[in-house]
């Protein structure tokens, strides 16, 4: 059994797999993570290996090294499926690693568009010889409804909405369709630059505020709340 873990800047994802059946999926916030490992550990005795992808200040490895399991932290120096291109490989991110591993695994030899809406907005692009092309980071949803609020004297931090309109009569309305108008358009303007050089494109929707931005994206997506944890067990399998 593999105990695969993803800790993300606010939420961790954890799965326990075994010969391609998951078990014990938990997503919840990083405070409750240590209490989320030792109850897994005790419930799942089998595992023998982890492998960690962690973009958070946790320290997953002082509370693994109180088990018997050998673990494995995320990096460009494993054997990856694909081909990096970043010109500055060991700044990307475990998380868009692991990610960009289970689209090359999932659809192999397509090009393919990951849009990971999490407290960041991450996409990035895989083409059909299993090349990692580069890709973007903007703040996410709640990232961007909090700078309004805490970066100006007037204007109030109000929840996400999937009502908005422009133009907007108020300033709630305002914010919202400039956070979420402005966050639906800016995917769908990287979709469409894509688009424009590569007609056959697989889009890839994933993170916290995935299905949030189905509906409003309006396009034809793949998503799967555990798409990073499946990535995270190839990876784990083709370097064991």
């Amino acid at each position: 059994m593999n105990l695969v873990i993803d800790i993300g800047n606010t939420y961790f994802k954890l799965a326990v797999f075994s010969k391609g059946d998951v078990f014990g999926f938990q997503h919840d916030k990083n405070k409750n993570f240590e209490s989320s490992i030792v109850k897994t550990l005790k419930s799942y005795s089998k595992i023998k290996k982890t492998i960690v992808s962690n973009v958070s200040e946790i320290n997953h490895e002082l509370l693994l090294k109180n088990y018997k399991i050998d673990f494995l932290n995320v990096s460009n120096e494993l054997n990856l499926p694909f081909e990096n291109l970043y010109e500055t490989p060991k700044t990307l991110g475990s998380d868009r690693i692991a990610l960009i591993s289970s689209a090359v695994f999932h659809h192999p030899s397509r090009n393919s568009l990951i849009i990971d809406a999490g407290t960041c907005l991450t996409i990035d692009l895989i083409n059909e010889k299993n090349q990692y092309c580069g890709g973007m980071i903007s703040p996410g949803i709640n990232l961007r409804y909090q700078s309004l609020n805490k970066m100006t004297s007037n204007l109030p931090l109000v929840g996400k909405s999937g009502e908005y309109s422009f133009p907007s009569k108020s300033t709630v309305g305002c914010i919202h369709s400039g956070v979420i108008g402005g966050i639906v358009n800016e995917i769908n303007g990287f979709i469409d630059e894509v688009k424009g050089n590569n007609k056959k494109i697989n889009i890839i929707l994933t993170g916290g505020d995935a299905n949030f931005l189905s509906k409003p994206l309006k396009i034809p997506i793949f998503a799967d709340p555990i798409f990073i944890l499946k990535g995270l067990n190839n990876i784990l399998a083709l370097n064991s």
